[in-house]
C-alpha cells in the first residue's frame, strides 16, 4: 500500500494534514505575556509577582522575589515597576508607613536578581513631611527620563478641611535619568483636597493621572487629564469607584484600557474598562486575582522573562498567546 496518492493535489493534501499533526500553526501574537508587582499585607516585607495571558485572569508567580532592606522600618508595600528602553526594570516602593520622608528603590535585568537596594530620600528638604506614600513610576520617553509621583503630608501647608492634621495629602514628583540623581521634589498636583496613589498613563495625544480621593467621606478613584506629564491636572471626573478603593493600575488590553483598583474594605480587586476615559464600565465580575493580592504596577513583558520567573521558582508554564 502506497502512503500518498499518485495525484500530486492529493500528496499535498496528505501531506498538509500530517504536518498540521506536529507543527503548531502560526497565530496572531497577543499583547501580553502580563506581570503585575504585587505585596501582602500579611508581611508587607517581600516583592510578589501575578501573571497574565489576557489582563482578566491572573495567576501568582510563586515565590518572592526582593526582601526590603531600607527604610526606617523596612517595609515593602505599593511596588511599582517599568521598563526601561535599555531593558531594565527599575522598582520603586513605600518604605514606611509613617516617618520616612523618602522611598525605595532597585533595579533588576530579569526581575529576579536586584541590584543593591537604595533609600532615595526626596522630601527630607522639607523636615515636617509626615510620609512618602505609594511612588509611581512613569518613563517619560521625549524627555529621556523617569517621573515617579508620590503623596505626602505637610501639615499645615493645605487647609485640612476634614482630613486629620497628618493625613493631608498631595502629591509631589521627582525625576531621574540613571536612578542616582534626583531632581528636587515639586508639587505635582492639588486638587484642593486629599489626594493618593498616582498612576499616570499617556493615550489618545494626552496624558491621564488616576488617582484616590483620600477626602472624607469620598475614598475612591478618579481621573484628569494633561497636555503634559506634570500637569496642569484638569477636567477632574466625578468619583468612578465606590468608597474605600485605591492603589489604581492601568493596562491597555487590546483596544480598551483597563484600571485596576483594590476594594481593601472588602479585600478584592476589580476594575474598570474603558477607551476613551470618558466611559467606564467595571468590570469587576470578569476579572480574578488571587486571595491576598494588594495593588502594585501591571506591565507587559516578555515571554521569555516570564518564562525565566516561571523556571526559577521550580515551575514550567511556557508562554502561550
Amino acid at each position: 500500500m502506497k502512503l500518498f496518492p499518485p495525484n500530486a493535489l492529493c500528496r499535498l493534501a496528505w501531506l498538509l494534514f500530517f504536518s498540521g499533526l506536529f507543527v503548531r500553526p502560526v497565530t496572531t501574537a497577543s499583547a501580553g505575556p502580563f506581570l503585575f508587582s504585587s505585596f501582602r499585607d500579611a508581611d508587607q516585607k517581600f516583592l510578589r509577582y501575578l501573571y497574565s495571558y489576557d489582563g482578566y485572569h491572573w495567576t501568582n508567580v510563586p515565590g518572592t522575589f526582593l526582601a526590603a532592606t531600607v527604610g526606617a522600618k523596612q517595609q515593602f508595600r505599593d511596588p511599582s515597576l517599568s521598563q526601561g528602553p535599555d531593558g531594565v526594570f527599575h522598582l520603586v516602593w513605600t518604605s514606611g508607613w509613617h516617618g520616612d520622608q523618602g522611598f525605595g528603590c532597585a533595579s533588576s535585568r530579569d526581575l529576579i536578581h536586584w541590584s543593591p537596594q537604595q533609600f532615595v530620600p526626596v522630601m527630607t528638604n522639607t523636615p515636617t513631611t509626615v510620609n512618602v506614600w505609594a511612588p509611581e513610576l512613569f518613563r517619560d520617553d521625549p524627555a529621556g527620563d523617569y517621573l515617579i509621583a508620590w503623596a505626602s503630608t505637610i501639615p499645615g501647608r493645605y487647609p485640612d478641611g476634614l482630613e486629620q492634621h497628618d493625613n493631608n495629602h498631595r502629591l509631589f514628583y521627582t525625576r531621574t535619568r540613571d536612578f542616582q540623581t534626583f531632581a528636587p521634589a515639586r508639587e505635582f498636583y492639588d486638587p484642593g483636597f486629599s489626594v493618593i496613589d498616582p498612576y499616570l498613563l499617556q493615550a489618545g495625544g494626552r496624558y491621564v493621572l488616576v488617582c484616590k480621593d483620600n477626602s472624607r467621606p469620598n475614598l475612591n478613584l478618579r481621573v484628569a487629564f494633561g497636555a503634559t506629564p506634570t500637569g496642569p491636572w484638569t477636567g477632574v471626573s466625578a468619583p468612578l469607584t465606590e468608597k474605600f478603593t485605591e492603589g489604581p493600575s492601568a493596562l491597555k488590553v487590546g483596544d480598551d484600557w483597563l484600571i485596576y483598583f483594590d476594594s481593601y474594605r472588602r479585600k478584592h480587586f476589580g476594575a474598570l474598562r474603558t477607551h476613551d476615559f470618558k466611559s467606564f464600565t467595571d468590570i469587576s465580575q470578569e476579572v480574578s486575582f488571587p486571595p491576598g493580592h494588594k495593588h502594585g504596577t501591571a506591565i507587559t513583558i516578555s515571554a521569555p522573562i516570564l518564562d525565566a520567573l516561571l523556571q526559577s521558582t521550580h515551575i514550567t508554564t511556557p508562554y502561550q498567546p
